[in-house]
This record gives structure tokens, C-alpha cells and sequence, in this order.
């Protein structure tokens, strides 16, 4: 009784991965002028988390601290993060989102959201209920509380 049930999540498993994959890439492609999506992101985390270590920055966005030593150097030239030394260590350097960069980080969420929101509406009554019936399920999948 169980393979039924196996293929069915598998199959469901398989689709979800690929729509989720293709609405974010649709999204990144919104309210992003001139920066990559691994540099949004890193500035976003930053925004949300508050100053952090290369290193604990490079394991929260998953990529390697070579790479985002790279996206942090390119943030910093372009005004949106500035490098300060550790204070509890003086060897080390925190990433601090500027002023600029908070800005950066909230017209893009901004853009985003409303380009998810226009797509959203354009669902049927009974899909948006579907939709909103799986939010607590996906906030689990990504380790967060529901709401």
C-alpha cells in the first residue's frame, strides 16, 4: 500500500522542486538592477541578521568563503556593505549592510513581492486557498515557525 503512496510524493516531491526553481528564478529576475542573485542575497541576510563573519555569512547563504569573499568585495565597492573590524576579535572583519544597501535590500523585496503578488492574483480563487493551505507545510520544509 505504501508504493502508491512513495511514487505519488516522488512525483509531487519532483514538481514542486522544479516550480519553486522556476518562480525563483522568475522573481530574481525582478527589482535586481546590476547585482546577482548571490549578492541579493548575501545583503539581504545581512539586512535581516545584522553584521556578521565572512565565514558565518558564507555558511548561511550555503557558498563557499572564497565566493563570497568575491560577492562581499564587490558589495562593498558598490556602497551597499561596508567591512568593520571584529570587536571581539581583531583579526577578523564583520560585513555591515550601509544605508544604501538597506535601501537596495528593500526596494528589491519590495519589487519582488509585488511581482509574486501580481502572479498570485492572477490564480484561481480555489488555487490561492491551495496556496495559502501550504504555506505552513513549506515555512516547516525551510525551518521557520509558521505563522
Amino acid at each position: 500500500m505504501t508504493a502508491p503512496i512513495d511514487a505519488e510524493v516522488e512525483d509531487a516531491t519532483a514538481r514542486l522542486y522544479l516550480a519553486i526553481g522556476r518562480l525563483a528564478r522568475l522573481l530574481r529576475r525582478t527589482g535586481s538592477p546590476g547585482l546577482g542573485p548571490g549578492a541579493v542575497s548575501a545583503l539581504a541576510t545581512l539586512a535581516r541578521c545584522g553584521p556578521m563573519r565572512l565565514g558565518d555569512l558564507a555558511n548561511k547563504e550555503g557558498v563557499a568563503p572564497p565566493t563570497l569573499s568575491r560577492i562581499v568585495a564587490a558589495l562593498v565597492e558598490a556602497g551597499y556593505v561596508k567591512r568593520e573590524p571584529d570587536p571581539q576579535d581583531g583579526r577578523a572583519w564583520l560585513a555591515t549592510p550601509t544605508p544604501e544597501g538597506e535601501t537596495m535590500v528593500s526596494g528589491v523585496r519590495s519589487a519582488r513581492v509585488r511581482e509574486l503578488q501580481r502572479r498570485i492574483e492572477q490564480l484561481t480563487p480555489e488555487h490561492i486557498s491551495a496556496l495559502v493551505g501550504a504555506l505552513d507545510a513549506l515555512e516547516t520544509l525551510v525551518g521557520e515557525e509558521p505563522k
